[in-house]
């Protein structure tokens, strides 16, 4: 009543009435409800249901009465024990109201209580005749709910639970930003602005590494913070009752009041429409290379298993399992390159968006990239269908489904992929082996990420999710009579009708050809369904197996509409030459200036029933002819 008033009134009743304090007038922001009790005027019944709703719960004892201040530990704390679950028990805040009634403190004698029971949160002294610490009180009060020092530190000990340890010991890792173990002047101004908003001065950087170096002797290395440091600055801010200090940090980061990532943070929002595909963005793209550049202490553009489990240090567990190692690209030595490496987060995201957003998370991405969350680094494609419509694409990863019997050689071409001949793949081992492979591939001047999809052998049921594809690889074996048949079954039943593009492979091609043991030659029927040709494929070479076919099977991928009449994708013949000369930016802006110079001008009926009109579009499609005539030429005489 005192604090509502601000003066003490003169008739107390047994029970205040429940007040409400708005948020605006309070330092947390945060409204709060103030519920009484009195044996006098309610049951017991009531008081537990009050306690089973409070966040906090104040015992208030009178300083000069001894009964008064036995019966918090006789009576009120193990009643609110019992009404409580034990693992998340209510914080407590003792209130020794009428200090001034005596000229000594109380302290000494709730001191051995508060060190008892750990869901004490503080002990505050107050006198509401004179308006003594009253407002101090509530602001506690609100603090214990929101700045909670049980799941930071362990007064027993007195040092920081293990759990708050791991959750600091994680954004030290994910602030330092080049990996050397410190945090420097500026990674620690980056951090003060990050979790405060607001820049250190540098003498305040100076005297915060004095206090360090005066109390540790390792805390301060190269003129940087060090992990022991930066554990010892919390420890203090919490010994010293500033433990929303440590709060803020942990919440900027993402921690909940369990010290979890919180769910939200983890899994933020994002909205992808039906037939449309993830990738990652540029600025993702640019966040990551700078994760590997920050854990590539060798500078070999590999990450070895020691550099890997580096990075891999800030999640709670290891996020990519043996098979990795199959799916990317690896240097000599088994280890993931940088390329692998950007092609197995791209992969991630293409298969399983929830799971990419996640390991952005756990690495740091919304706080070091300055975005609000990892959503901001995902692009969601258009429906393929507009793509086809359009006859263009803004996709950069592409799907492709491999089918065949077993024993045709999917794996094989899988890995062929990958760099990898007949005598490396022979070192995978059966479990390391992976259904899926990734990689890059140029298609007239443009990187593309081709993803090749091997599809287990089951002719009687295809589900939709192997059916959906930007391409279909059909593999069959030279040297296996009975091989090609099962592609063109596969072909007639789920593929011939629709609109995605498909080319069959002749693998082992290093073996024997044998006559298939079906109606016609593949070559045959290739012809027949407008296919291009059967394409040679062997893994089984003294060096690294040719890129060409998936070049082939990327470029079919990335222009769907088109029958190409090149199938080489050198780069070097009249076809590709004219191709990325189209596909050049200095073409299209000149499509670009064209189309707004043709329709800017509004063109009436009468315009087309004007012979000058038609004269003009004759002259103007005379020259364009002439033009590309040239073009060619130009570009046929040094073949």
């Amino acid at each position: 009543m005192t604090l509502v008033s601000e003066e003490f009134p003169a008739v107390v009743p047994y029970r205040a009435e429940e007040i409400t304090i708005p948020a605006d007038v309070t330092p947390e922001r945060v409204p709060t409800h103030i519920v009484d009790y009195s044996e006098a005027e309610q049951t017991d019944e009531q008081l537990y249901q009050e306690i089973s709703k409070a966040n906090v719960i104040c015992i208030v004892y009178s300083v000069n009465n001894k009964k008064s201040i036995e019966k918090v530990t006789s009576h009120w704390i193990p009643l609110i024990n019992e009404r409580t679950d034990k693992d998340s028990r209510v914080p407590l805040i003792l209130v020794g109201n009428k200090s001034d009634l005596v000229e000594h403190s109380s302290m000494e004698t709730v001191l051995p209580i508060m060190n008892k029971y750990t869901e004490i949160e503080t002990c505050v002294e107050c006198s509401a005749k004179n308006l003594k610490n009253i407002s101090e009180l509530f602001y506690y009060a609100q603090k214990a709910v929101l700045h909670p020092t049980g799941p930071l530190y362990c007064p027993e000990k007195k040092e920081m639970r293990s759990a708050c340890v791991r959750a600091l010991a994680r954004i030290f890792k994910v602030s330092d930003l080049d990996n050397d173990g410190i945090l420097n002047d500026h990674e620690l101004t980056f951090f003060q602005r990050t979790c405060f908003n607001t820049p250190l001065a540098p003498q305040a950087l100076e005297d915060v590494k004095n206090v360090v170096r005066k109390n540790l002797t390792d805390g301060v290395r190269d003129n940087g913070l060090t992990l022991k440091g930066f554990l010892f600055l919390h420890t203090l801010f919490i010994q010293r009752g500033r433990h929303e200090t440590t709060w803020a940090v942990l919440r900027r980061f993402g921690y909940d009041d369990d010290l979890e990532l919180h769910q939200d943070y983890l899994f933020p929002l994002l909205k992808i429409p039906p037939d449309c595909t993830t990738e990652l963005n540029h600025n993702a793209y640019l966040f990551l290379q700078s994760v590997f550049d920050k854990h590539d202490k060798d500078r070999d553009y590999a990450l070895s298993p020691e550099e890997l489990m580096d990075l891999f240090d800030v999640f709670p567990y290891v996020p990519w399992g043996l098979d990795v190692n199959s799916t990317v690209c690896t240097n000599d030595q088994g280890w993931i390159t940088y390329q692998g490496y950007l092609s197995q987060w791209t992969l991630t995201t293409y298969l399983d968006v929830q799971r990419c957003l996640e390991y952005l998370g756990y690495l740091g991405y919304s706080i070091i990239a300055e975005q609000e969350s990892q959503a901001s680094a995902i692009a969601v494609t258009r429906d393929k269908k507009h793509d086809l419509q359009k006859k263009q694409t803004q996709r950069n990863v592409f799907r492709c489904h491999v089918f065949g019997i077993t024993g045709s050689g999917k794996t094989g071409f899988l890995q062929g992929f990958l760099g990898r001949n007949l005598v490396r793949q022979r070192a995978i081992k059966e479990e390391h082996k992976s259904y899926y492979a990734i990689s890059t591939a140029h298609v007239y001047g443009q990187e593309k990420y081709l993803l090749l999809h091997e599809i287990f052998p089951d002719f009687d049921f295809l589900s939709e999710t192997e059916l959906s594809c930007d391409i279909v690889c059909l593999i069959y074996d030279v040297s296996n009579p009975c091989s090609f048949e099962y592609c063109a079954q596969i072909f007639k039943q789920y593929f011939m009708d629709s609109k995605t593009p498909c080319m069959l492979i002749a693998a082992k091609s290093d073996l024997p050809e044998t006559k298939q043991q079906y109606c016609m030659t593949p070559l045959e029927f290739c012809r027949k369904h407008k296919m291009p040709p059967p394409q040679s494929y062997t893994c089984n070479t003294a060096v690294a197996p040719s890129k060409d076919i998936f070049i082939k099977l990327t470029t079919m991928a990335v222009y769907p509409h088109a029958r190409l009449r090149c199938m080489c994708t050198c780069n070097r013949c009249t076809f590709c030459l004219c191709q990325n000369f189209l596909n050049s930016e200095l073409v299209q802006t000149v499509r670009t200036k064209l189309y707004t110079v043709i329709f800017s001008r509004h063109i009436t009926h009468a315009d087309l029933k004007s012979s000058t009109f038609w004269l003009r579009a004759s002259v103007g499609a005379t020259v364009c002819a002439m033009l590309g005539f040239a073009m060619y030429r130009a570009l046929l005489r040094p073949r």
